[in-house]
């Protein structure tokens, strides 16, 4: 609610800013020409400030209804939509009266004639949407001894709004509840209920928000110190022969600056397609969640299912796709599980109890994965993905409300679904834990609190990029850790931006700066901000590297020698054929590090 409250008044700033201009003596029509003209100002000041109070009030507020058997107090709550202005309800259920319902859906209660015979005395009706305005049903059910209304509605839940003089004539409440509410009410309780309407207040922060944080920041450590490590190796092991899957696993794509480019406008274009044609589009993006995630999963199980010692024999030589060319058993099996978790979900992704469990943990390898396989090679290409993806995240939370036609947020209404949308799906690529705290907003408008994966890969990216620098400068991963911390601090900041301001945010707004900064300043700090920037600066500084003739033998150092006292040569010098064409500071740890790999094994 705060969310659509927020956005609301936005759109009807200019009326909001013209009452406070007047207010400071700034409105151009105060003038000294007589009191008539100051007397009819200042009544158009009162109206003008009174419209957009109630422009403010006229957008609602969630509350609770507490639906039961007569006489039993143990029932269910269900969500409602109601207006302070024409009556206040109670935040606490104990101190809600328990009334008689009485089911008039049948009727629309627009005239004298809906009304039964009796009336309702000390009853709640339940009357159907109608065409009338929510004044004349309220007006009706007051007059007919009715303590409260219930308006049922098949369609979007809007505020019951009226005038100052209508608020002022009534005194009971009226909400709207959501017509399948209606029907699993009748389903679930016998043929007299009793209701009791309140509305608790908004925690400020829900408990769920510490699972979220734990996930992001664990999946950005885990991914960044894998991605790092596994770069390193490839740059030291040879391939085995006989195992191809190992072949697939190491490889890489380093980003350039036209890939970003081109990312960077095909998720402007998606997210304005989706915007527009949700419902079309939503399946899309979730056969194409299934089948990525089922990949990551595959790629985060495999290296613990290779150290199991089963499952190692071949399939038989086949033509089948995948199988071709004979896969290990245990590798066969494993896809299939794979497989099986991602399609469960899929079946099952609207079973909010437990498939948002399945989700985080398919998000959370698909992410994995990624961070393991996009390699950004420079710190120049990291500055240059977060920031322009700083101005697309910025833009797409604050910016977008003042050009669409409801106020709302393009980014924030495709994340959490469209509340207009006829297939009620919502978009996999979030991560979602349900409110743990009890209140309206996590019963009528958004059960589960959200955070994107793109503020878990940009980041993450920095991160990975950090601790390879830190592997290669012997830095006892300062980088790595700097930088983690900071996605973890600029994370709380997001949460607490979320608490003061009640509206969605743009989580890389806090989480860009805290990230390129914090491994800005240990660059400085160390020296090594040009060595960081370029990321060709992957030596230690005390070793020198000196041109080798391919017809003679290099003489080994005094560290070489006593670290490893009979180096082969002949390897060496096929090593640095095989890392041809990088630079000369690249070469170096190989003389160093290669023949002690040798004589190791």
């Amino acid at each position: 609610m705060a969310w659509q409250h927020a956005s609301a008044t936005k759109r009807n700033g200019p009326m909001e800013r013209g009452a406070a201009r007047c207010g400071r003596g700034l409105c151009p029509c105060l003038s000294a020409d007589g009191g008539s003209t100051t007397v009819r100002t200042m009544r158009s000041m009162r109206s003008l400030i009174w419209t957009a109070l109630l422009v403010k009030q006229a957008l609602g507020e969630y509350g609770m209804a507490h639906f039961s058997e007569w006489g039993k107090s143990k029932g269910k709550d269900y969500c409602i939509f109601f207006n302070s202005q024409w009556a206040r309800l109670p935040q606490d259920l104990n101190k809600a009266s328990r009334l008689q319902a009485y089911d008039l859906t049948a009727s629309v209660l627009c005239s004298a004639a809906d009304v039964p015979e009796g009336g309702f005395p000390n009853r709640i009706p339940m009357v159907l949407r109608g065409n009338c305005t929510f004044y004349e049903k309220v007006r009706l059910a007051q007059i007919n001894g009715a303590k409260g209304l219930l308006i049922v509605s098949k369609d979007r839940l809007i505020p019951p709004f009226g005038n100052k003089t209508q608020y002022e004539e009534i005194d009971i409440p009226v909400a709207l509840l959501s017509y399948s509410d209606m029907l699993d009410i009748s389903k679930s309780f016998g043929e007299q209920w009793q209701v009791a309407m309140y509305a608790p207040n908004e925690p400020v922060v829900d408990y769920n928000m510490v699972i979220i944080f734990l996930m992001a920041v664990g999946t950005v450590a885990v991914g960044g110190y894998w991605a790092g490590s596994r770069d390193i190796k490839k740059r030291y092991m040879k391939h085995k022969r006989d195992d191809s899957t190992e072949k697939q696993d190491e490889e890489t794509v380093d980003v350039t600056p036209i890939m970003i480019a081109v990312f960077v406008v095909m998720c402007c274009s998606m997210l304005v397609l989706l915007y527009l044609f949700y419902d079309h589009l939503v399946y899309m993006i979730i056969v194409i969640f299934c089948l990525a995630s089922s990949v990551g999963l595959y790629s985060c199980l495999w290296p613990f299912v290779r150290r199991i010692p089963f499952g190692k024999c071949r399939i038989p030589e086949n033509n089948l796709p995948y199988c071709h060319k004979r896969p290990q058993v245990r590798m066969l099996l494993l896809s299939v599980f794979c497989v099986g978790v991602s399609v469960t979900w899929g079946v099952f992704r609207n079973e909010d109890q437990w498939a948002w469990v399945l989700q985080d943990a398919l998000g959370i390898a698909f992410c994995l994965y990624m961070l393991k396989t996009i390699r950004l090679p420079t710190f120049k290409a990291c500055t240059l993905l977060l920031v322009v993806l700083f101005v697309y995240d910025v833009f797409f939370v604050f910016i977008t409300p003042y050009f669409t036609k409801s106020g709302e947020s393009i980014m924030v209404e495709v994340a959490a679904g469209p509340s207009g949308s006829s297939t009620h799906e919502k978009l996999p690529m979030v991560l979602k834990v349900p409110r743990l705290n009890f209140s309206p907003l996590a019963l009528c408008d958004r059960p589960f609190s959200l955070l994107g994966f793109g503020d878990i890969l940009v980041p993450g990216l920095l991160v990975a990029y950090c601790h390879r620098f830190d592997i290669l400068m012997q830095s006892s991963r300062i980088y790595f850790l700097a930088c983690t911390v900071g996605y973890g601090i600029g994370l709380l900041i997001t949460f607490v931006a979320l608490a003061l301001m009640q509206m969605g945010q743009p989580a890389l707004l806090y989480l860009v700066p805290c990230t390129l900064l914090t491994s800005l300043a240990v660059a400085l700090w160390r020296k090594e901000l040009p060595l960081f920037w370029t990321g060709s600066g992957f030596v230690p500084p005390p070793i020198v590297m000196a041109p080798i003739n391919c017809t003679q033998t290099p003489a080994p150092t005094e560290e070489e020698t006593t670290a490893n006292p009979e180096p082969h040569i002949s390897e060496v010098t096929t090593a640095q054929r095989e890392d041809l064409p990088p630079p000369a500071e690249e070469d170096a740890p190989q003389l160093t590090e290669e023949p002690a790999d040798k004589s190791k094994r």
